[in-house]
């Protein structure tokens, strides 16, 4: 319209922050707009325009209004978008322009017009996939450490989702202009932004279901965001490739390799039982190889939503070798499908006796159809190094609690007992058998009726720590202070996840350690020699 500049920049400014408060001043609309209006504000007064300096301007206006924005996700995925926009696109934009780039000698009218549509479409295409990558890879550690994932799929995503959110932007912006002077048009607007909104989140939907399209990952340490940071500028900006620079990047990258393999070759025989506050259910064991991995129940709805699948992905969990369902209890198979929505699992091990459980059922029935999947298991059969030490084939119990599937292990001398939760019945099946039952470490949830580990049981595990799975909900899962009492006689360390919370047991050459998530420890070696004559549960560092 050939206004001014100046003029151009009083009208947009205050659009702008007009927009912002329609939009309910959400934070990343108003640091949004606090980049544009010093980018529009720089424009104005014709200074040289440098997309850096003002995103440094913009964050220092917010960081003196807000401090704490700093240790915010939304703050730091803003700022490094754009900055991956601002450092990382030039280069990308460079190559593909000489990738792109027609014979210079043979004039623009003399090319054919589909050479000249196909490269118009190529253009627009290829500059929409490299914006796309600069802002993925300048936000690609932040996504790990927040949300605790990767999304290659995102690069795809871009190329149909943006343009649609640019119309359906603009249509509310039209719906917002019309308002009650022109209600048909508004309506109008109102329809066509819904329908640009649904096919996002169609589009959002179909993309993530695809093969590879995501995958968890654990949240990368400090020192990773340096390396990564690091060698993504030295090599985009060509300083890498300077005067034999190579050979340093090489260097750091080979020391970064070097730790890795070093790290992954000292916890090479490290097993890791991990106890989540679930009360007996999401007990999760991470072995090297997949022989003894497992994961014990899944907990309920609620339990897997809030802890079990942010516990996993957290961790980089993409595959489950095995998922042991111990017993048919609601709280323990309810959310099999959730997990199985988001995790691959290898196989399924139940145990050959039936549950009047519907949830039970269907998952049984769910499992069967599926080949080979499902593995029926009793006393007496081993998983990896795992031995299943009850229910017997055979066997028959008035209450699932009393039928729940038991694990012993041994891991470099130290013996791990888990009883996922067993009732006063099972208890006492269990003390009529011969089996040896001493261990260094027994963990125990809660049943619903009576207590886990009877004084009689106690006196044949003779434990050096106790682990007990409890929880908040229900009633019955959590800790009494008469269950507490009785087994703190016993001079064993007793961890309650529902006051310490999810309690990690790590075994490692001989030796194993619990930490708690609330700061609880404990530390002890294998025994000298394993017997009712040698009481000792341990030596054992307790704070």
């Amino acid at each position: 319209m050939r206004i001014p500049r100046q003029a151009c920049g009083l009208l947009a400014i205050p659009l702008i922050w007009f927009y912002t408060a329609a939009t309910g001043w959400q934070a990343s609309a108003i640091r949004s707009t606090v980049m544009m209006t010093v980018i529009i504000g720089g424009w104005m007064i014709r200074r040289p325009t440098n997309l850096l300096n003002s995103l440094a301007v913009a964050g220092l206006i917010i960081l003196v209004w807000d401090p704490r924005q700093l240790f915010q996700a939304g703050f730091q995925l803003s700022f490094f978008v754009v900055l991956g926009l601002a450092l990382i696109t030039p280069p990308i934009e460079k190559l593909r322009r000489r990738l792109l780039e027609p014979d210079p000698l043979l004039p623009h009218e003399l090319r054919p017009r589909w050479e000249r549509f196909l490269r118009y479409a190529l253009g627009h295409l290829t500059s929409s996939l490299a914006t796309s990558l600069a802002a993925w890879l300048g936000s690609l550690p932040l996504i790990a450490y927040y949300f605790f994932m990767i999304t290659p799929v995102s690069l795809l995503a871009n190329l149909l989702i943006v343009p649609l959110s640019s119309v359906g932007l603009a249509s509310s912006l039209g719906s917002l202009a019309c308002g009650d002077w022109l209600p048909w048009l508004t309506e109008l607007f109102n329809h066509s932004s819904w329908l640009w909104m649904k096919w996002m989140i169609g589009l959002s939907q179909w993309c993530a279901s695809l093969p590879s399209a995501f995958f968890f990952v654990r949240p990368p340490f400090w020192h990773e965001f340096v390396i990564y940071y690091g060698v993504l500028a030295a090599v985009l900006n060509g300083w890498a490739w300077r005067s034999g620079r190579w050979k340093w990047m090489a260097g750091v990258v080979g020391i970064w390799c070097a730790s890795v393999a070093i790290q992954t070759w000292l916890e090479r025989k490290r097993v890791e039982i991990t106890v989540l506050p679930l009360g007996g259910s999401g007990i999760l064991v991470d072995a090297p190889g997949d022989a003894s991995d497992l994961l014990l129940n899944c907990s309920d709805r609620s339990g897997a939503q809030f802890v079990l699948r942010p516990f996993l992905r957290s961790h980089g969990f993409n595959h489950l070798p095995r998922l042991v369902i111990s017993h048919g209890g609601l709280r323990h198979v309810e959310a099999f499908h959730e997990i199985l929505g988001d995790f691959s699992i290898g196989e399924v091990v139940t145990s050959p006796l039936r549950f009047r459980s519907p949830a039970y059922r269907e998952l049984i029935k769910g499992v069967d159809a599926r080949p080979g999947w499902h593995k029926q298991m009793s006393a007496g059969e081993r998983i990896g190094m795992w031995e299943i030490i009850h229910p017997a084939v055979g066997d028959q119990f008035p209450r699932a609690d009393d039928a729940a599937m038991l694990l012993r292990g041994e891991f470099g001398g130290i013996r791990v007992l888990i009883l996922p939760v067993l009732a006063r019945s099972g208890q006492q099946k269990l003390l009529e058998g011969a089996l040896d039952l001493e261990s260094d470490i027994v963990i125990a949830g809660m049943p619903n009726d009576g207590e886990p580990l009877i004084d009689s049981l106690l006196s044949r595990i003779k434990p050096g720590v106790i682990v007990l799975a409890t929880a908040e909900f229900p009633v019955t899962a959590r800790l009494n202070s008469k269950l507490r009492e009785r087994l703190e006689q016993n001079e064993t360390s007793l961890f309650s996840t529902q006051q310490k919370g999810a309690v990690s047991i790590a075994i490692n050459e001989g030796a194993w350690s619990v930490r708690t998530a609330r700061g609880g420890r404990a530390d002890g070696r294998v025994r000298t020699s394993i017997g009712p004559k040698n009481p000792n549960p341990g030596e054992r560092d307790t704070r």
